[in-house]
């Protein structure tokens, strides 16, 4: 067992989880959003998007209209929703032009006030919006879903990658 040879291979595991790291960082502020990809959970955007679905957000847009679909998170939730603009309203205030939006799901029978914290009406576009949505891939983050929804997955996978980076050939 040569030393320096595993050392190198450690090297390199570090150089892919620092490579894909600052991709992510990249993406980040080339799209303007924390989360630049996302992927669907639930139906609640059927027909327009499946579960498994990725979807690539643009947060560089000043406003959005009725019909964008955007991703927004709940104060305390960790899971973004991914739901349409069914209403925008604007501030009264000419000196702070702020935008805010009421969304509802393609698949859902009423609009999300329910869903928004604090008993909000409307999500504020600059506190609440996480992007819009640009683009997507359709049934790629099953992966992501069945890592999350596995208890053991998670864990397999990161073995799995870890060692076969190790183990692997020069």
């Amino acid at each position: 067992m040569n030393i320096r040879l595993e050392l190198a291979k450690l090297l390199n595991l570090c150089f892919v989880f620092a490579s894909a790291y600052m991709f992510w960082q990249g993406l980040s502020l080339f799209a303007n959003t924390d989360s630049p990809i996302v992927v669907v959970l639930s139906g609640s955007m059927e027909p327009a998007f499946q579960r498994g679905d990725v979807l690539f957000l643009w947060n560089r847009n000043t406003q959005n209209k009725v019909g964008d679909i955007v991703v927004y998170e709940n104060e305390g939730q960790d899971i973004p929703i991914v739901h349409r603009v069914l209403r925008e309203h604007h501030s009264k205030s000419e000196s702070q032009n702020k935008q805010f939006l009421l969304t509802k799901g393609d698949n859902n029978a009423v609009n999300d006030i329910s869903l928004y914290k604090n008993k909000k009406i409307y999500l504020s576009k600059e506190k609440d919006i996480v992007g819009t949505v640009k683009g997507y891939l359709p049934q790629i983050g099953y992966v992501t879903i069945w890592v999350s929804e596995s208890k053991y997955a998670k864990y397999t996978l990161l073995a799995f990658l870890g060692l076969s980076s190790l183990l692997g050939g020069e």
